[in-house]
């Protein structure tokens, strides 16, 4: 039960893993014969390396956190950086293997949509993505949208959710003559943490590059807390049962042709973790909470861009993803627990080809077309075994006239379902979505200042767990929909010279709405429950975000602060007590900081994140409380270039006033931890 890998399943994976790195070389073998043929095209692209700021200008509110930046940081995975931007929550469910979900501006986790280098991860089962497990070794960028990417020329699934995380990691990038990048790092730390990882980078040809990187994480996940008691507090408990053992591994391949480019991937991860529970805080201890999971991802994706002509360019991606989950909860180890030992395999295939015309020099026309096919195995009762088409169309536009930058778009989705019976499937569901996006420079030749809006109608199509699950899922739901508004502005200031380099202010208020919410309800008989759409939500808020550089002489210094005001209302039922309260776990005042110092190899950075008081159910009572909660974070580290050798040594220190405090209740997070890194740059 405790082993790493399932043999028999790991061994299929690798192999299959193995055997599909082998097919992308195979496949692109023409691409990289032909590419030592000189090519006379003065429209051949270069080399490129972009260096984007913290806070990104796009017409739709974007914040982006990029290489080093993220390095920065001490943290550990996605999750952990994605405190640091206005308007986001991370549901955590305490220590390094906890489930970590995302939610922007209150919304719901299944609101949003995560990319991996361009291409939206699926998860059909229950729509969420556990950002726990994507680790910041290889990312070059973390960017979050509110409403979709500004770019109109990507697939239709991304416009299809109310905001969306983009993942991107490293392309290779070669300094004059270099043949290969070699990284070996080795992070290790409280809670028995032994973190080794490796990246190394190979140019292939003039125009293929090869990246190959895999990592391996351990930790017992044992932490000391203290619990709240009807006294005050005591501090008696060690937090068990979190241990994780996790491998990652990636293959890319990046090309650059004639008017375009390439590139294909392909993942693979796997680990095996406990989920420590909730902890009881009247009888601590009375639940031991020996659950364990073992999960296998196995990612194939690519995409191609090619201009065809100085009005056409092109954008093909495909993926095939399968993922493992096996749960299982013994009571001969936890008697409080019911006996649960099921397998889940989950399949998806996925093709988009979209279209960018060039009409005038001021207005573009796009045209998207996505197929993507689900299914869903379980070793449950009567199962249903659903499988899913999508099919999904946007037509897109963008003009610019002077200072004014118009946007709009219209999706269609189309959703056809198959089950076990024919009774058990859901109705075939279509719907047609707009969005329009505004951008205006009132000054333009006086001060670098943009306002902007957007309107947002979307929805969320009910998951398999929604529609199928034995017992409790309800194949009659409809989507859940949200209706987003914002209005902002972005001013920039740059010096260029002098002490003070750079300011950057965004502020975006908001108004969102939530329709036709999916939650459980119980029958007449109030052991089996059922999912039903039962929900109205109104979100009005506030983002704040600020970044500014100073330099002098050799001392630079950065800071980055955001600040969030939420007021998130229940509005579902007026004859409920609750009625216009607060929605559990959003509180209405949040923020961080980020200062960054750097001096003659030195860098130090100061990280800050505050959470305001909120309540963990829907009842705004006293019982119901939650106080506020802030960390404070630390790190210092020192490169040293030796015989064309870059060595890096890395110490942080995360919570460091040992703050005790829960995300979620009952998941009592970690106190103060410390972590040395070392990296070895050739």
């Amino acid at each position: 039960m405790y082993r790493l890998l399932e043999p028999t399943l790991m061994n299929h994976r690798l192999r299959l893993f193995i055997v599909s790195c082998g097919c992308l070389l195979s496949l692109l073998s023409p691409t990289l014969g032909r590419a030592e043929a000189p090519s006379d095209s003065v429209h051949t692209l270069r080399e490129v390396v972009v260096t984007a700021r913290t806070l990104s200008r796009d017409v739709i509110p974007a914040q982006s956190l990029t290489g080093r930046d993220l390095q920065r940081l001490s943290a550990v995975s996605v999750a952990d950086a994605l405190r640091f931007f206005a308007g986001i929550q991370i549901k955590d469910y305490g220590g390094v293997g906890g489930l970590k979900t995302v939610n922007i501006r209150s919304m719901g986790s299944q609101h949003v949509g995560v990319f991996y280098d361009g291409l939206q991860l699926g998860n059909a089962q229950n729509g969420q993505i556990d950002l726990g497990r994507f680790s910041l070794d290889n990312m070059e960028s973390v960017s979050v949208y509110n409403g979709q990417k500004s770019s109109i020329l990507q697939p239709a699934k991304n416009s299809a959710s109310a905001s969306a995380l983009y993942m991107t990691t490293r392309r290779p990038s070669f300094e004059g003559a270099k043949q290969d990048n070699l990284k070996v790092s080795l992070k290790a730390g409280s809670f028995s943490t032994l973190n080794p990882s490796v990246l190394w980078e190979h140019r292939l040809s003039r125009s293929v590059d090869l990246s190959v990187s895999s990592e391996y994480m351990y930790t017992t996940g044992r932490y000391r807390f203290r619990y709240r008691k009807k006294d005050g507090y005591d501090t008696t408990a060690i937090r068990h049962n979190g241990d994780v053992r996790a491998l990652r591994a990636e293959v890319g391949l990046f090309g650059r042709i004639a008017e375009g480019d390439w590139k294909a991937k392909a993942y693979l991860y796997n680990s095996q973790r406990g989920y420590p529970g909730a902890f009881v805080r009247e009888e601590p201890g009375k639940f031991r909470h020996e659950d364990r999971q073992w999960d296998n991802n196995f990612l194939l994706q690519g995409s191609l861009r090619k201009a065809f002509s100085p009005r056409y360019t092109a954008l093909f991606s495909a993926k095939y993803a399968f993922d493992y989950l096996h749960y299982l909860s013994d009571p001969r180890l936890d008697v409080t627990t019911m006996y649960v030992n099921n397998h889940y395999y989950q399949q998806e295939g996925y093709f988009s080809s979209a279209h960018d015309l060039t009409l005038t020099e001021a207005g573009h026309l796009a045209l998207s077309s996505d197929i993507q096919w689900n299914t869903l195995r379980a070793d449950l009762y009567n199962f249903a075994y659903p499988t899913r088409l999508s099919v999904l169309t946007a037509l897109a536009t963008d003009w610019s006239l002077g200072g004014l930058k118009a946007q709009a778009s219209l999706l269609h989705t189309y959703i056809h379902d198959w089950a076990k019976t024919l009774d058990q499937v859901a109705p075939s569901k279509q719907e047609w979505t707009p969005t329009i996006v505004l951008s205006y420079k009132p000054f333009p030749t006086v001060v670098d200042l943009s306002l902007r809006g957007f309107y947002k109608r979307i929805f969320r199509m009910p998951t398999f767990n929604d529609l199928y699950y034995t017992f409790i899922g309800n194949k009659y739901l409809r989507p859940e929909y949200t209706t987003q508004y914002d209005l902002g502005l972005v001013y920039t200031k740059d010096w260029g010279q002098g002490i003070f380099r750079h300011l950057e202010l965004q502020v975006d208020g908001y108004l969102n709405y939530v329709d036709d919410k999916i939650i459980a309800m119980p029958t007449s008989n109030q052991f089996q429950w059922t999912m039903v759409n039962l929900g109205h939500v109104r979100i009005r808020g506030v983002d704040v975000s600020l970044e500014s550089a100073l330099k002098l002489g050799a001392f630079t210094t950065s800071a980055r602060l955001t600040y969030t005001y939420q007021r998130a209302q229940d509005l579902t039922d007026p004859s409920d007590s609750y009625y216009g309260d607060q929605i559990p776990y959003i509180p209405w005042h949040s923020g961080s900081a980020i200062l960054a110092f750097a001096w003659r190899g030195w860098d130090i950075n100061y990280s800050f994140i505050y959470t305001g008081e909120r309540y963990n159910a829907s009842a705004n009572i006293r019982e119901n409380h939650v106080q506020p909660w802030y960390t404070h974070d630390l790190s210092l580290s020192k490169s040293v270039k030796l015989y064309d050798k870059t060595f890096r040594l890395a110490a942080e220190v995360n919570n460091l006033l040992n703050q005790q405090y829960e995300v979620v209740r009952s998941y009592p997070m970690p106190g103060t931890s410390v972590k040395l890194k070392l990296e070895w740059l050739l």
